[in-house]
């Protein structure tokens, strides 16, 4: 029945942990698939369950909760706020996700299993799929609904309840890109609760807005998911971009390089991320005239990001750097997360795309940018704040290993995954020709290697650092800024009950 912010952080994380768990089971289960030609361990139906269910777990119920937990505990410590704006609701918007994962979870006891259209929901799969699809569809509105309340009140307190001193142009980077996250929550999980109507509707109650013979069309469920689906993707990696631009500056002893444009760089990849969605879509066969406007937009948002990723480097420039766990994971960060950015350029050109469009090239650019863009960063800022949420200090050495496990495996996964692409191995198939045995086996040993590095991250670091550890200082890093340094470690339960004055 928690109401305090931080504590509904905590559940939020840990929400997220179990999920990620989960779906990266689910990752396992498919490289053992994979493993050979052939089928060895599952038919091709419970293959693609497991496909689509790993999508659906990880974006919805591990990256999105994750960074929500993050905001949780840090918007109201970064702006000096007593706690998030609506207490209950925020203790509402967390509940709603334990039915959202039992539904989703369940859905694969259900007859004829767990939905297999892909987590992209495509019609016409989507509307012959069994009551597994209908489970999902209702866990996708419980989530989307989740969302939306919590953006709402992400917005309020960021808009209300900073401490006197704080404009908007001194707030902590976090705050900012959190803030432009939550608008695009608002803006586009409607959408998405829309396609998915849409969906249930033609299943259920005669209509046909996605079948051809009744005057529907099934490319327009493909417009409306991803005019859901691109701003997604940046709801999923804006908030690691706020936590990197703390990190940063924090092991580098230095401010950030160029704030302002930092914050105009977030709110034009926001602004951007509206007029791309069609970039998924160049192989359905639209006008050249469609396919050029989509390329050059998509090239566009590689500016700001582009802008982002100098900014960081220039902050690091002749910085006093030191390279404890929180830094290694952010200079790792910026380094994968720059190659999933090249890749999906290299996507945004139609022609290409057209070669490579559902191969494993396109897998292996968004795991580049969501594994090691969004979980990376993930980490970085766990291992930074965990001294203030818990008041023990992490043991480094062990941080060390898990990181270097982390960025070394996860590159042997997803890395030969761009060749498999371009040499025309599709997704979403249990087999394949021999003559990708090879790359396969490569990347299925790198899969499982990465699992066990997290397996080891939660036994040999998260356990020991909740039950103690040697005590955190009110500030553990002496580069550190912000207002959440100075209250102690562990941060107490109720926080600034008299608002600091920023100076």
């Amino acid at each position: 029945m928690a109401t305090n912010h931080k504590d509904i952080g905590t559940l939020y994380l840990w929400f997220a942990s179990f999920m990620w768990l989960f779906g990266g089971l689910l990752a396992m289960g498919i490289r053992a698939e994979l493993f050979q030609p052939g089928l060895q361990v599952m038919q091709p139906e419970v293959y693609n369950q497991f496909v689509t269910m790993h999508g659906l777990i990880m974006v919805f119920g591990a990256i999105m909760p994750a960074f929500v937990g993050f905001a949780n505990w840090m918007i109201p410590l970064q702006i000096g706020a007593s706690d998030m704006a609506f207490a209950r609701m925020n203790n509402f918007s967390f509940w709603l996700l334990i039915p959202a994962a039992i539904l989703l979870a369940a859905s694969f006891l259900a007859p004829g299993g767990a939905t297999a259209a892909g987590w992209t929901l495509y019609a016409p799969l989507s509307t012959q799929m069994g009551i597994g699809m209908d489970m999902g569809i209702f866990a996708m509105h419980i989530m989307g609904a989740s969302s939306i309340m919590g953006a709402i009140n992400i917005i309020v307190t960021i808009l209300n309840m900073r401490a006197p001193g704080m404009t908007l142009m001194k707030m902590p980077m976090f705050c900012w890109t959190w803030l432009i996250t939550a608008y695009l929550l608002i803006a586009v999980m409607p959408v998405l609760a829309g396609a998915i109507t849409m969906t249930l509707t033609d299943r259920h109650f005669g209509t046909t807005f996605f079948n051809a013979a009744g005057g529907g069309d099934p490319v327009m469920y493909q417009h409306i998911f991803w005019f859901f689906g691109h701003p997604e993707v940046y709801i999923m990696i804006l908030p690691a971009f706020g936590i990197i631009s703390h990190i940063i500056p924090t092991f580098a002893r230095k401010p950030l390089f160029g704030y302002a444009s930092m914050v105009y760089a977030t709110a034009s990849i926001a602004i951007l991320s509206f007029i791309v969605w069609a970039h998924h879509m160049f192989t359905t066969g639209m006008p050249v005239t469609g396919q050029l406007f989509f390329m050059y937009a998509t090239m566009l948002i590689a500016v700001p990001t582009g802008v982002k990723v100098f900014n960081w480097i220039a902050t690091m420039w002749k910085g006093s750097m030191t390279f404890e766990t929180p830094m290694l994971f952010a200079i790792g960060f910026i380094f994968v997360f720059t190659i999933g950015g090249f890749s999906g350029l290299i996507l945004a050109v139609s022609p290409i795309d057209i070669q490579v469009h559902d191969t494993y090239y396109v897998v292996g650019h968004f795991h580049y940018v969501l594994v090691a863009g969004s979980v990376l960063a993930l980490f970085a800022g766990f291992y930074y704040w965990v001294p203030k949420w818990t008041g023990h200090m992490y043991n480094e050495r062990r941080g060390q290993i898990h990181f270097w496990g982390s960025v070394i495996f996860l590159n042997v996964t997803f890395f030969p995954m761009h060749f498999l692409g371009l040499a025309g191995m599709p997704r979403r198939y249990a087999d394949y020709p021999a003559q990708f045995t090879d790359f396969n086996m490569i990347v299925s040993i790198g899969g499982w290697l990465y699992g066990l590095t997290q397996v080891y991250f939660v036994f040999a670091i998260l356990l020991p650092v909740i039950r103690g550890g040697p005590k955190a200082g009110d500030k553990p890093w002496d580069g550190a800024d912000g207002l959440e340094w100075t209250v102690p470690s562990p941060a107490p339960f109720h926080t600034f009950e008299t608002p600091p004055i920023v100076k």
